[in-house]
């Protein structure tokens, strides 16, 4: 389908919205436009059969029996519709639309009804025949001419897909709730599938493949025609989940009318309501809201994690509430096939936030250890910012997968795609980049990411490479650290100053007793007074106080609170002991440094902290496991500032073109 009729299908579609105006919000059009499309294109597949259909039911009528298969078989399709109804024929009987359209919708298979009622429907229905726009909208459809002779199903996602748009822009959707840009699929496809090229070429091959958040199916459609592309004779059984009711019933139509199964798209949360629990597959692939928080599932998910561990789909650990991505690969990582069989590849967009997120021995950083450990992290593709609709945010695949090439088992890529784009002509949302798909005149960078993924190893390898730059390959245990506890000494001077005695008075210690205020008054012609150790201290007030003839309390945390309020932090002061031959640190000194996991911490310490602070030791209970991908710095290329003298000879260009100008002005 050329651009041409593709705008005039969009505009005929969008042109419903200026009938919808002023009885519908901006944000509902898309409850009407949307069904009405699907309505109508199930309307123009299945009328070729329309008659056999009717004959069908005619043979049927009065028996009491499952007509179900016989339905499907005169249809030719995986649904079909009994009634005689068309849209056209409800619009020319304007006063009985609503109950015309009522019997149409209902005389459809159950699968089909189904799609048309997650987007309620008849709720539609009922506010448009009540804004007496039911025909007319009706009748705009009819004229819709969605046949799949004249549009194909591919032509018909990329329809789906700009009108979805229009609609996400309306709601103002948040960033992470956005559309995949069909270049990036293809290119995530690409990555995803062609070392597996050979493989698929056998004859009859099957693959399953699953998208947890398939949204309108794009990414399914495009693996399915990828993956046929390779080998027309392969059976490629594709499996979704989404949560949002539209854009399940798009996905499911889809399907639907390419003939696929479509109850292989499942309704409902991945993560509480999994739609696929015994299901392993091939090939996964997703692209989740970014930074979207799960507070919705809290409960069945940390029950999950709390009673089934390891065994169930999130025992590697937990990320924040507020950003459910590292859920989504967890469950689909669990969907993978066992190597033995065969194995599985995933690729997933996620925005940066994965990639550093959460400190040594978090929920993140345990689920980065988890996948990294395990060999799992194949590579991370950084992709260029502003390529989605509703977000310019930077974003990265991450392909996964338990059957490596042996070449990179235990390594992991990092590729830098960011420079391959070309402005579009004209911006849709926030998207102003595009990455080449070599079509109608467009750079071929899909191809060219492709081919440098492939050939990673080989040009990390080679410093003369032109494209070096862009790979880099690190072994696994490189993005693991320890996260040291840098202690130094508490060290003291004691004095009894104004301050240090208001917060020896203020303490629990002192305010517990019941002569505290007497105490204070003993201590008090000490004002002034400076010792350079604790017992010289302990010993002054305790003198202090048993000559005022009280008790001077006993105990170390009386001694600990006196100590702690008489003491002033001094360089030069006394060392403290929490016990003997045990230094107390100091908390204000305290420090903490990541250091690599192939290096010893000692000899980290004695290299790099020692010279600076020779008083310092490592806390060894404190230690932690971290794991982090710092992408960009693994890629930081330093720019030298301008010399002075550049920048002071364009300021004075700039001066005199602006007195130039200002003369002209005032002439």
């Amino acid at each position: 389908m050329n651009h041409s009729k593709h705008t005039e299908l969009v505009n005929h579609a969008w042109s419903v919205a200026d009938l919808l105006r002023g009885d519908f919000k901006q944000s509902d059009y898309g409850k009407v436009i949307l069904p009405f499309t699907v309505l109508r294109r199930l309307e123009t597949v299945l009328e070729p059969t329309r008659s056999d259909v009717q004959e069908t039911v005619k043979r049927f009528e009065g028996k009491d029996m499952d007509t179900d298969r016989f339905l499907r078989r005169a249809s030719g399709q995986s649904f079909y519709n009994t009634t005689g109804y068309t849209l056209a024929k409800i619009a020319n009987d304007p006063e009985h639309a609503a109950t015309n359209l009522a019997k149409y919708i209902a005389g459809f298979s159950p699968n089909a009804r189904e799609v048309l009622e997650k987007y309620e429907f008849a709720q539609q229905i009922k506010r448009l025949d009540g804004a007496n726009l039911l025909y007319k909208v009706v009748g705009r459809f009819a004229d819709l001419d969605v046949r799949p002779e004249v549009v194909s199903n591919h032509a018909m996602g990329y329809f789906f897909e700009d009108l979805i748009r229009r609609f996400s822009e309306l709601s103002n959707e948040t960033a992470g709730e956005h559309f995949t840009p069909r270049e990036v699929i293809k290119l995530m496809v690409n990555l995803l599938v062609a070392p597996d090229a050979d493989a698929l070429s056998v004859p009859t091959v099957v693959r399953k493949v699953l998208d947890p958040a398939c949204g309108t199916g794009g990414m399914l459609s495009t693996m399915h025609e990828y993956i046929t592309s390779l080998n027309p004779d392969a059976v490629v059984e594709v499996y979704g989940q989404e949560l949002n009711p539209e854009s399940w019933a798009i996905c499911r139509s889809d399907l639907m009318i390419k003939g696929q199964e479509p109850d292989n798209i499942a309704f409902g949360n991945s993560f509480s309501d999994d739609g696929h629990r015994t299901t392993k597959f091939e090939y996964l692939l997703a692209n989740p809201p970014f930074g979207v928080e799960w507070k919705k599932v809290k409960e069945e998910v940390e029950h999950e994690y709390e009673t089934l561990g390891e065994s169930g789909r999130f025992g590697a650990g937990l990320p924040r509430i507020n950003d459910g991505s590292f859920l989504f690969l967890q469950h689909m990582i669990s969907k993978m096939k066992p190597r033995e069989a065969g194995g599985s590849r995933i690729a997933i967009v996620f925005n940066g936030s994965p990639l550093f997120t959460g400190a040594a021995e978090s929920g993140e950083s345990r689920i980065r250890q988890w996948i990294i450990e395990n060999d799992w992290l194949e590579a991370i593709v950084a992709l260029p910012d502003q390529l989605f609709y509703n977000t310019g945010i930077s974003t990265y695949f991450w392909i996964v997968t338990n059957r490596k090439h042996p070449d990179h088992e235990g390594k992991v890529v990092l590729l830098d795609a960011r420079d391959y784009w070309q402005k579009m002509r004209k911006s849709l949302g926030d998207k102003r980049k595009e990455i080449g798909d070599g079509l109608e005149g467009r750079p071929d960078h899909i191809a060219e990411i492709t081919q440098l993924y492939s050939e990673a190893l080989e040009v990390a390898a080679d410093p003369e490479h032109p494209l070096h730059g862009k790979v880099k390959v690190f072994r696994n245990q490189d993005f693991g650290y320890r996260r040291i506890t840098v202690e130094r000494p508490l060290k003291l001077r004691f004095e009894l100053t104004d301050e240090t005695l208001a917060a020896l008075e203020a303490s629990k210690q002192v305010q517990k007793l019941g002569y505290a205020e007497a105490l204070i008054n003993a201590i008090r012609p000490l004002l002034g007074t400076t010792w350079p150790t604790k017992p010289e201290m302990l010993n002054a007030l305790m003198g202090a106080v048993v000559d005022a003839g009280l008790q001077w309390p006993p105990g170390a945390p009386f001694a600990k609170a006196v100590r702690d309020a008489i003491g002033v932090r001094d360089p030069e002061g006394e060392i403290q002991y929490v016990r003997k031959g045990v230094i107390e640190p100091d908390t204000d000194l305290r420090d903490y440094e990541n250091v690599p996991l192939d290096e010893d911490v000692e000899e980290y310490l004695k290299r790099e902290v020692l010279p600076h602070v020779p008083d310092a030791w490592i806390d060894h209970t404190k230690t932690k496991i971290g794991y982090e991908i710092p992408f960009t710095r693994h890629f930081y290329v330093y720019k030298p500032p301008r010399p002075l003298a550049e920048i002071d000879a364009e300021l004075k260009a700039l001066e005199a073109e602006i007195q130039t100008l200002l003369s002209e002005v005032t002439e």
